[in-house]
């Protein structure tokens, strides 16, 4: 079974794709379906959505190099193999493309259907628990650029999207709860009972199935009141924002070394950063909560300048100064914080005490 999220502004189904995802294409014409993934949603997932699908559909597989992160595929060179793809398969304006992954694959595939023949429609069906509760929402699209994430993008919202729980079963125990630091994320900014259901349940990887939907409803809701709200991050939309400031610069930094953070590991140390930072009362609840799931990670002092130079790329900065997006004191409320750089270099360094002690 699936149910659909009243609250969106386009169709978010959450349960069975092979029930949502049939019916709605069903109640749709395309001139043809364009099929994005990568070599494992592929293998993983392309069954379960493919008996849905036209037999001979174009289909674009993104592949890495061999222990490569699927992140440095989010550039602008392998959008131009997408488009010539786009081409290759001769897809009009009344073609659909279907992005069937996590975060990488639904920005690079919206990201190239917004800009394909001044755009197509495209649809979302994430694969991950990261890309269920957050990139597959919203039309936020784009890929890296000269190693700064999302430096070049739009925003183009899908015209539906098929969340599954089912499709969880596929991902590493590191993967689900690199997605679950964004549930995280939305339970302290919009859902104060989320936050306390979370804390005092069970671990997420010990969750019963039956658990998710309920979940991933709840989480999902709150990006999408707030889009709902600013769909272009003018103002309440930068609350989602939360923990990425830090958590973009962590990431961008990781990743130049031989054992690279995930997303949601590097969200979570950057809503721990911006939290002590500002002074947030939450700081100590979600270090505790973070303690339970993610693995401690050390910064090397010398890192610190780096970071904060990372930082000063961040979209949401204004005439030169970081800006952190926080919580403020009641849900869905919104708190623009300017740190100097001596804050965050000392929640840097508080964040380091607890990792080593």
């Amino acid at each position: 079974m699936s149910t659909q999220l009243q609250t969106a502004p386009y169709p978010v189904f959450v349960g069975s794709v092979a029930d949502s995802l049939g019916r709605w294409l069903s109640e749709n014409a395309f001139s043809n379906i364009f099929v994005l993934c990568d070599a494992q949603t592929h293998r993983h997932c392309l069954p379960f959505i493919q008996p849905l699908l036209p037999p001979e559909m174009p289909l674009f597989i993104l592949e890495t190099p061999h222990g490569q992160p699927l992140e440095q595929l989010k550039s602008l060179a392998v959008a131009e193999q997408i488009w010539a793809a786009m081409i290759g398969a001769s897809l009009d304006r009344q073609a659909l493309v279907l992005n069937l992954g996590g975060g990488v694959v639904g920005d690079l595939g919206g990201f190239c259907a917004a800009l394909y023949k001044r755009g197509i429609q495209y649809v979302q069906v994430p694969t991950t628990l990261l890309a269920m509760t957050d990139a597959a929402l919203g039309g936020k699209l784009g890929v890296d650029f000269q190693g700064l994430k999302n430096m070049i993008g739009v925003f183009a919202e899908p015209v539906a999207v098929f969340a599954d729980p089912i499709l969880l079963n596929t991902l590493s125990p590191r993967e689900l709860l690199s997605g679950f630091a964004e549930v995280i994320k939305h339970a302290i900014i919009g859902s104060p009972a989320l936050w306390t259901q979370l804390i005092n349940g069970p671990h997420p990887l010990h969750m019963e199935h039956s658990d998710w939907p309920t979940l991933l409803a709840i989480s999902m809701q709150v990006k999408l009141r707030i889009v709902k709200e600013d769909p272009t991050e003018k103002g309440l939309r930068k609350l989602l924002n939360f923990g990425h400031t830090a958590g973009h610069a962590l990431e961008s930094w990781f990743l130049q070394t031989p054992d690279p953070i995930t997303h949601g590991e590097a969200v979570v140390m950057g809503m721990l950063i911006e939290s002590h930072a500002a002074k947030k009362e939450h700081f100590e609840a979600l270090w505790a909560y973070a303690d339970r799931l993610y693995p401690r990670r050390h910064i090397p002092e010398w890192a610190y300048h780096e970071l904060w130079a990372l930082m000063q790329h961040d979209k949401k900065n204004e005439a030169g100064a970081v800006v952190l997006a926080l919580p403020g004191d009641t849900p869905f409320s919104l708190e623009l914080v300017r740190p100097l750089q001596e804050s965050i270099f000392a929640a840097l360094s508080a964040c380091n005490q607890r990792v080593s002690s």
